[in-house]
């Protein structure tokens, strides 16, 4: 979405260029209570995070800790499971009751739109057709209500975005703006090679570069290491379980390097580097299980998710991922860790 003021000498007037609309759920936020503080004990926080984590990946907790608009359409999918009375669900029904509950979630969203926005035709066109996960949900309490302000102005592009900025302002739909100043809020680059994302490129082993070697596909072990990159890891959407809180996945990335740099040190080690059977082996798992969630992306709107509508193949911002999901993932290096061998890595 990109933001747009045109700021004139009579009056201020802001103009929002709309490419698809976002998914403006209720933030809500309210003081902490100082008792629930007090009531905390320690290791409340993993625990709130591993619950939030599960239940944002279709898994099942006993208590919603967060409670959130993240959430909600799970508490949703559970009710829906409940008035099923027990009968075991096929595959096909489980995926329809999924299907189901994000609709509700989205009706919930739409209808904001509708109380909250007086013109009847800027109400409609902040609605997203959509289901809730196809873009990162939004959560606001101020957005929606700012197009009632007289001097602000929703310009639906129709999902074709601005044509072209000029001298002098964007057009849209053959149309110039003529502006003062421009807020850009394009997104993320997607579908690019890592090295590009990054911003600078990595020399290995061999003169091998990460920007060659890496430029068709991501080649990992565990997402972390790479083959001919001793003593050099990785941190980010690189093959490994992505999470909605991102922050969760770079503590447990953060975690498992220390565990292997901790090893490295009191063993006097010189470098570690994943072996190229190791890196086959992952690379392989990924590609197995990476049609899960392919289907629901495939229908989405074009963004940076379904790397604008070409799909997660290549080095898309989500090419990759752990198709088992965040939990199963850190179970796995969880495991790894506890075996304590190190096994597929290469250390001299």
């Amino acid at each position: 979405m990109q933001c747009i003021p045109h700021l004139g000498a009579a009056a201020k007037q802001l103009f929002v260029f709309q490419r698809t609309p976002s998914s403006i759920d209720a933030r809500g936020n309210g003081p902490t209570d100082p008792d629930w503080v007090k009531s905390l004990k320690p290791g409340w926080h993993q625990a709130r995070m591993n619950n939030f984590n599960t239940i944002a990946t279709g898994g099942y907790q006993e208590e919603d800790l967060v409670s959130d608009g993240w959430t909600d359409i799970f508490r949703n999918l559970q009710t829906i499971l409940a008035a099923n009375d027990g009968t075991e669900m096929s595959s096909e029904e489980q995926e329809l009751a999924m299907e189901i509950a994000d609709f509700q979630k989205m009706e919930q969203i739409r209808a904001r739109a509708d109380n909250l926005v007086d013109d009847e035709a800027t109400a409609e066109a902040l609605k997203p057709w959509y289901r809730q996960f196809c873009k990162r949900p939004c959560f606001n309490d101020e957005y929606l209500d700012t197009f009632n302000r007289p001097n602000v102005s929703l310009v639906d592009t129709l999902g074709q975005g601005v044509e072209r900025v000029t001298e002098t302002g964007v057009v849209v739909n053959g149309e110039e703006f003529e502006l003062d100043c421009l807020i850009f809020a394009t997104g993320f680059e997607v579908g690019t090679n890592y090295t590009s994302q990054s911003g600078y490129d990595v020399v290995g082993r061999n003169d091998t570069s990460l920007r060659e070697k890496w430029a068709n596909s991501l080649a990992t072990f565990h997402g972390m290491h790479s083959h001919n990159f001793p003593n050099s890891y990785f941190v980010g959407f690189t093959q490994t379980g992505y999470t909605a809180n991102v922050p969760h996945t770079l503590n447990e990335q953060a975690k498992h390097i220390a565990y292997v740099i901790k090893h490295g040190v009191e063993n006097k080690v010189e470098t570690m580097e994943a072996s190229q059977e190791a890196e086959d082996a992952w690379v392989a798992e990924i590609n197995r299980l990476a049609g899960i969630g392919e289907k629901f992306y495939a229908e989405c709107t074009p963004g940076y998710y379904n790397n604008e509508g070409k799909g997660n193949g290549g080095n898309g911002f989500l090419a990759g991922q752990y198709g088992g999901g965040p939990v199963a993932f850190f179970k796995i290096l969880e495991d790894w860790r506890d075996d304590g061998q190190l096994q597929g890595l290469e250390i001299t």
